[in-house]
């Protein structure tokens, strides 16, 4: 199985997961054989800007059959899903440590990210035209 996580930078499994998914320069790819980490690789996001799809098919390239992420839209959950690509939301932390406890299925993810997205974005866009907020 082949794994795919956004990272906040280029640390591999060193990394933490990126908060945000489509803002991700990084992504790290992790083999899983069994219940073992077989391998880790670093691969940068080719483009700046991205439209629908681009980064589902980005990680079908790169041969990812299941997304560990933070936070991810809708439209962007439903391509992977036409894709055949396993999403779980909520992932936060330590990329090592994600990925170990999916394999053993004990992943214990963050149910209120929409809600924590959401109020980011809200506090962006409230500083952006230059409120106090």
């Amino acid at each position: 199985m082949r794994i795919a996580i956004p990272a906040e930078d280029k640390g591999g499994l060193e990394s933490n997961v990126s908060g945000h998914f489509g803002r991700a320069k990084y992504f790290v790819f992790v083999d899983v054989e069994g219940a073992e980490i077989k391998n880790a690789e670093v691969v940068e996001v080719p483009f700046d800007e991205h439209g629908p799809g681009d980064l589902p098919n980005f990680i079908r390239e790169h041969g990812g059959e299941v997304v560990l992420a933070y936070g991810m839209g809708r439209k962007a959950i439903e391509y992977f899903n036409e894709l055949g690509i396993e999403v779980v939301t909520g992932a936060y932390g330590g990329i090592k440590d994600v990925v170990e406890a999916f394999i053993h299925q004990v992943l214990e993810v963050d149910p209120y990210w929409k809600e924590k997205i959401e109020r980011e974005k809200e506090e962006h866009e409230c500083q952006h035209e230059g409120h106090n907020c």
